[in-house]
């Protein structure tokens, strides 16, 4: 029996712009500018990330202020539809719920499983709460349990572990280090080309 096809996208970076690095141009704190493709640790980037907030007095507001002027990368939404046509997908994310909903509806508002934020009466971020350590991963391999064949995409170091998982794994305009340090994975530049690898990989239809 042919199995059928789920694929599996990072958020940021794949479909939509880096939203800590649009907070650190809006806000000029050049220390915000880290990211997933900078530092692989998780948590020690969003450590480094809750004392700048802190530090600068950054709140939520701001940061929702900035979302809400996002708009996804361009091609970005018409490669997604595209995508739903032809089989089921999940965004795979380590943003926050708390954060993206501005480019959820410009998405047309696809499943996506992310974390959550620890804000506090006036407004500061506290702390964050993993929904799931290594959830990328995890939601893979269950799907896989689930006796779907999993497609992948991602950009950073927090991908890893879900494109070693899935049935075909890609990188997605990776940083040079990321593609080096990685070459057992597929790379591509473009959303065409990226349509051109799930249907090789997939079988789905162009």
């Amino acid at each position: 029996m042919k199995q059928p096809v789920i694929t599996c996208l990072d958020l940021e970076g794949v479909l939509t712009p880096e939203i800590w690095l649009a907070v650190a141009d809006k806000t000029g704190i050049a220390d915000l500018k880290v990211t997933t493709r900078d530092i692989p640790d998780y948590d020690e980037l969003m450590q480094l990330r809750l004392k700048i907030l802190a530090d600068h007095q950054v709140r939520i507001a701001d940061i929702r202020n900035v979302v809400a002027e996002l708009r996804p990368l361009a091609g970005g939404s018409a490669f997604l539809d595209w995508l739903r046509t032809r089989c089921q997908v999940i965004i795979l994310s380590d943003t926050f719920y708390d954060l993206v909903a501005p480019l959820m509806e410009q998405l047309h508002y696809p499943t996506i499983f992310c974390h959550t934020l620890d804000i506090d009466e006036e407004g500061c971020i506290r702390n964050y709460h993993l929904r799931q350590a290594d959830q990328k991963r995890h939601a893979v391999a269950a799907l896989k349990n689930l006796k779907f064949r999993v497609l992948a995409a991602g950009d950073s170091y927090n991908d890893i572990s879900m494109l070693k998982e899935a049935d075909a794994g890609v990188l997605f305009c990776p940083p040079d280090l990321i593609k080096s340090e990685f070459p057992q994975f597929s790379v591509v530049k473009s959303y065409s080309e990226l349509q051109d690898e799930f249907c090789r990989v997939g079988g789905l239809v162009p």
